[in-house]
Formats: structure tokens, sequence, C-alpha cells
């Protein structure tokens, strides 16, 4: 298994990317958008620069790793060869169905096709495949070159052989792989939403403010980021569809999403990717005003 394709450019899909062909994998890197392609590469060279400024690898390792990488705007190219494709489009579920049945057309049916969904069934993604045997979830954790952890979910159909094989494979990354069952949120975000959701419910209250939310559980709890900087990390919008997708498949209202969650992501405020959400990044000071202008 050495050529890889990941589907989808952006902070999961770069990161990635990275990590495979930092590992010595050949891997397509396939995205619709060109900006995204350019943006993404920028990425992982910028990553890469700061690992070597800090001596973790070396210059030879950087255009190494980055010779390994492939673009392609065309989704279905560069797919013959891949043993595996990673999947790490936006967290929406007819998104993902229909590049599920790209992939199934597209590529050879050895090829096992994960996906790096953080919430959404990979029962039902397997479901539109003609091999749900060898559908997968691997769930990298954000930033993917620095977090060691893999979810590796099994759908109802997905092989012993098929999770051994990517168990086995995530050791090869430096990643440590950890088992979990076919349930909305899985692990992870089944206990991170949740605490992130609380929190803003917390400031829709008019518990506390921003600042202090964030300080009490860094403080008190020993967290190395809030809850509501680390919701600004991962973006408002996925934070919500996490929630969406956790409350219409358990039908339990404690999953439902708080209303400033709501009207923040309306408003367009997702947190660092657009500049502003908790907190201002365009200017880097608290944006505490755009949380109080929506409660």
């Amino acid at each position: 298994m050495k050529n890889i394709a990941v589907i989808g450019a952006g902070t999961m899909g770069n990161g990635i990317a990275h990590t495979f062909a930092q590992s010595g994998f050949q891997v397509q890197l396939i995205d619709i958008s060109q900006d995204s392609l350019d943006k993404g590469m920028a990425t992982i060279t910028k990553n890469l620069d700061r690992m070597v400024a800090k001596e973790r690898i070396t210059e030879d390792d950087k255009k190494a790793t980055l010779a390994n990488i492939t673009t392609y705007t065309d989704m279905t190219a560069g797919l013959e060869y891949a043993s595996l494709v990673v999947e790490a489009a936006t967290e929406n579920v007819d998104l993902k169905l229909k590049i599920f049945k790209q992939l199934d057309e597209a590529t050879a049916e050895d090829t096992i096709l994960a996906t790096n969904t953080s919430s959404i069934s990979i029962t039902q993604i397997a479901a539109v495949t003609s091999r749900p045997d060898k559908v997968i979830g691997m769930h990298f954790m954000n930033p993917v070159p620095i977090m060691k952890l893999v979810e590796i979910i099994r759908g109802y159909s997905t092989s012993d052989e098929v999770t051994t094989l990517i168990m086995e494979l995530s050791k090869k990354l430096g990643k440590t792989p950890t088992e979990v069952n076919d349930y909305p949120g899985f692990v992870a975000n089944r206990i991170l939403m949740p605490m992130i959701n609380e929190a803003i419910e917390t400031l829709y209250n008019g518990v506390a403010g921003v600042e202090e939310i964030d300080t009490v559980m860094k403080l008190g709890m020993a967290h190395p980021m809030g809850p509501l900087q680390l919701a600004d990390f991962i973006g408002l919008d996925v934070c919500l569809s996490i929630l969406n997708v956790m409350h219409d498949g358990f039908k339990n209202p404690k999953y439902a999403p708080c209303p400033l969650l709501v009207n923040m992501v309306m408003a367009r405020k997702l947190g660092i990717k657009s500049g502003e959400g908790f907190y201002d990044y365009n200017e880097s000071r608290k944006a505490e005003k755009v949380a109080k202008m929506f409660a």
C-alpha cells in the first residue's frame, strides 16, 4: 500500500496528505478547486518549514515530502493506482455520499475507501458503494501532522481484514489508532461537542464572558485551550454540523445546538476560517461583542 489518494485539500485534507507523504507514501491530493490545492500545498510547505526550523526534519526530508505529493483537479484522476482513498471533504452527508459513489466507480474493486468524517455514519456512506466491506472511517485529529490519535470506525459491513490493515497503516504513520463503533459522533465528538455546546450555552445565558469561560476551563480543568477558542479553531459550522448529526441520530435533546451557535453560523462568524467567531482574528482581540449581538 504505497499509493494513497486524498480527496479535499482543506485543513484536514492537506494535513492527511502531508502525514502520508512524510511517511514515504506517494500521495495524490485531489480537489475540484485549483485555489484550494494551491492553498493546501502552501500550508504543507509552511508546516514543513516550521519543522525544519525546529530541527525535527531536514531540508532534504522536506523536499522528499513535497516530491511525494501530486495534485489533481479531476476527481477521477490519479485514482487508478490508489490502494487507499481517504475522503476529507466538507462534513456534509449528501456531498460525501456523492463522492463515494464516484470513488466506487473510479477505483479498482480492491481499493479501500476511507472517510475522515467526524460524525457521519460509516454504514450509511458504505451503503452507496458496491464494496461496503472495504469502507471504513479514519478520523484524524487536527492538526493532523502533530496529533497522534486516529479514530478507526468500522461500519456494519467493514471486514476484519480491512480494519486490521488500516490499524497497522495508521501505526506506520506514527499514529495511535483506536477502534470505535459506528454511532453518531463516535467517541471524540460525542464527548467533546456537548462540552463545547454547554460552554456556548453558558455564554448565551450570561453566566460569564468568552474569556472568563475559557480561563476557567484552561486553569481549572488543565485544558490546553478553552472550549470557545477550540470551537473557533474547529470551525463553528463544523461544530454545528456534528451536533446536528448527533441530535438527528440519537433524537436526544441534550445534543440540540445552542441557538447562539446557530445564529453565529448563519451570520458566517465561523471562527478562524472566517476571521471572526468568539474571538476576533482579524484584529487579534476578543469578539465577545459578536456573541452578545446574536444572543
